[in-house]
């Protein structure tokens, strides 16, 4: 199991590199960000196949996705000077324990 949620955290760094890299891209006219992103993407695709094996789609998914917003919102704030207010990092922050929670279910049934 342990090797399985190594894979979905790689699927989630790829596709976080890849989001990074969107603005970056500026619309797919910059060749290296557009390439970039998209084996970023690639990769965290092939890496979900792996997981969607071992974990129910549904959990996978909200953890993939939540994970990756959070991660998101965050580095948006460090590299893009984006910011979040105090509600939005609130809700951030319930993803994380949303995520915590069903996984820690998830784990109890299987």
């Amino acid at each position: 199991m342990t090797k399985t949620y190594l894979f979905l955290v790689g699927a989630i760094f790829f596709e976080v590199a890849g989001t990074m890299l969107l603005p970056v891209s500026q619309n797919f006219t910059k060749l290296v960000p557009t390439v970039a992103l998209s084996i970023f993407y690639l990769c965290a695709f092939y890496l979900l196949t792996f997981v969607a094996n071992k974990i129910p789609i549904a959990i996978m998914y909200a953890t993939w996705s939540g994970l990756g917003i959070f991660t998101i919102a965050i580095l948006g704030y460090i590299f893009f000077k984006q910011t979040l207010a105090w509600q939005a990092v609130l809700g951030l922050f319930l993803i994380v324990i949303g995520v915590i929670l069903v996984n820690s279910f998830t784990i109890k049934l299987n």
